[in-house]
């Protein structure tokens, strides 16, 4: 159909055209309307079709807020944790119980007050130099799982199950064991002032805890973050409170033991292999900072949030911790430090009085909002690892309303209820610790790998080459001053992550299994999915991950 030069100028105006061509078989377009649709109807005014362009702009944003609501409706991980949440997981999941009892540690093995106070500073900075590189792998790879998917998609397979292997087997298990006896025992102690609570009332508060935080990270991921929220806060208060009296008792002029002629009188000679084992005492408190990368995919605007939320809770926890540390000294003599096992407790006797009270339960809500923490962020573990094949597929599935991955909460909660029940844990705490801190190593050691490897990635944050370099020294003198001053414990805790080896090969690796053990998996799944009522999530395919959807182009 040819139109004349006065059509062509009514089309560009948005005006109606009138045309006695004949249109038929063809489609009706927004500048032509034929002379059976329009019949003797007049010349429509130009503020009418402005009117229709408001309508047809109104439908467009209907259409995309229907887009989104589908999104929403998908079943899959949902984006919940905004930047409070973020900030209080790192800092709930750092503040457990090793700021009311690491003190004492960190003081016999430095030797000095002034010493501990800068291991204190110093191991803040070491947790920040590896949380910006964990910044770093956490939007460049924006995968839940932490340091297990980002050693998988940099080293591969082996060397991440290893990890994982490790991480589901002992590290979170013994760890939530630990944390939650910590918890019945301070509850329990005002009922047994002159001995210690019973044994199986510990463990049976213990379970009680487990099984009750595990039911609320079932039910909501909300529920979860916002315990998660109040207890941080709760935290905090407390902290503050120590703080506060300390700072209270400087201003009265107690502060003997901080004075710098008193404060570097050392109980015994300095040696390098004892600072390392202070920086150790202390990286336990500290422990935690990287849990925030094990939940990236439920953070909302991870780019954004993810290192602003490193970039104030760690800062903030090493300020809080060192002026704990100055508030126990202005009241404490280090003899006396080093006789207490709870420090904030006889801190509490010595000074709150009739309100000494608050100590106890102050550690008892800190590690409970710990054992919440462990328990969010050690699910996601087991769900990315089922996700990539590593574990069974029936831990990477989610319940089909509440959208949380209740097979993998399950699995770390029978985990550790069966560490409880073992009894002594004070040397799988080494192991855990060893292990630990060589997970971080192998991670950052990762990061630089991928700079020389992939160098034109797309990193929405990129750090300085010395930090991670920096990092890394010192996390290989304080690996040698471990293995030096204890190779029993290094070395079966190597012995520990070894045996995932062979599991790997015949678990992962083993493609032609006989088929009846695919039977009983397939048999095993579908019960499992009747059971949680639990689905397989429903991915995005507009979500790309930088790191695969580059890859062409290095």
């Amino acid at each position: 159909m040819v139109l004349s030069q006065k059509e062509k100028e009514a089309a560009k105006l948005g005006l109606p055209v009138f045309t006695h061509h004949k249109t038929e078989g063809r489609p009706e377009t927004a500048t032509t309307r034929t002379t059976e649709s329009v019949g003797k109807r007049e010349l429509e005014p130009q503020h009418e079709s402005k009117k229709k362009k408001k309508e047809k702009k109104s439908k467009k944003e209907k259409k995309k807020k229907d887009k989104n609501s589908s999104k929403d409706d998908r079943v899959t991980l949902k984006k919940e944790i905004g930047l409070l949440s973020a900030c209080a997981i790192i800092i709930g999941n750092i503040i457990g119980s090793g700021i009311f009892i690491s003190p004492k540690g960190v003081l016999e093995h430095a030797g000095s007050v002034g010493l501990s106070l800068i291991v204190w500073v110093c191991g803040g900075g070491i947790c920040a130099l590896g949380s910006m590189c964990y910044a770093e792998l956490g939007v460049t790879i924006p995968k839940s799982g932490g340091d297990y998917s980002y050693v998988t998609e940099i080293f591969g397979g082996l060397v991440g199950f290893l990890l994982l292997w490790s991480a589901v087997l002992i590290m979170y298990p013994t760890t939530l064991a630990v944390i939650a006896l910590t918890f019945s025992n301070y509850v329990l102690q005002p009922a047994f002032q002159n001995c210690l609570p019973p044994y199986i009332a510990t463990r049976l508060l213990a379970t009680i805890c487990i099984l009750f935080l595990t039911w609320v990270n079932c039910s909501s991921v909300r529920w979860a973050t916002r315990i998660q929220d109040v207890f941080t806060v709760g935290k905090l208060l407390a902290l503050a409170l120590i703080i506060v009296v300390g700072l209270v008792q400087i201003c009265r002029g107690h502060y003997d033991a901080l004075r710098p002629s008193v404060a570097f009188e050392f109980s015994q000679d300095p040696s390098v292999g004892q600072i390392a084992l202070a920086f150790l005492q202390a990286s336990f408190a500290y422990s935690g900072w990287n849990f925030l990368n094990y939940v990236t995919e439920e953070v909302v605007e991870p780019r954004k949030n993810l290192p602003r939320a490193i970039y104030i809770s760690i800062p903030l926890v090493t300020l809080v911790y060192t002026m704990t540390n100055i508030a126990y000294f202005s009241s404490m003599t280090p003899e006396e430090l080093l006789a207490s096992n709870a420090v904030a407790v006889t801190f509490g006797e010595k000074l709150l009085g009739m309100f000494s009270w608050v100590m106890p339960i102050s550690v008892a809500l800190s590690t409970f909002g710990g054992i919440n923490g462990y328990l969010f962020t050690s699910s996601r573990l087991c769900f990315s690892g089922a996700r990539e094949g590593h574990l069974p597929y029936l831990l990477a599935m989610i319940h089909l309303k509440n959208c949380t991955p209740i097979p993998a909460l399950l699995v770390c909660c029978i985990a550790t209820i069966v560490i409880l029940c073992i009894g002594e844990m004070h040397n799988l705490i080494n192991y855990v610790s060893f292990i630990n801190y060589l997970s971080y190593g192998v991670t950052i050691a990762g990061l630089l790998y991928l700079r020389k490897k992939r160098p034109n990635l797309a990193r929405p944050i990129k750090v300085n080459m010395l930090i991670p370099i920096t990092y890394m020294i010192f996390w290989a003198v304080l690996l040698c001053f471990s293995l030096y001053s204890e190779p029993v414990v290094c070395g079966l805790g190597m012995v520990i992550m070894l045996t995932g080896v062979p599991v790997y090969f015949v678990g992962v690796q083993w493609k032609d299994k006989p088929k009846w053990i695919y039977r009983v998996v397939e048999r095993v799944t579908y019960m499992g999915q009747k059971v949680c009522y639990v689905v397989f999530p429903q991915e995005d395919p507009s979500e790309t991950e930088p790191l695969t959807a580059s890859k062409a182009n290095d």
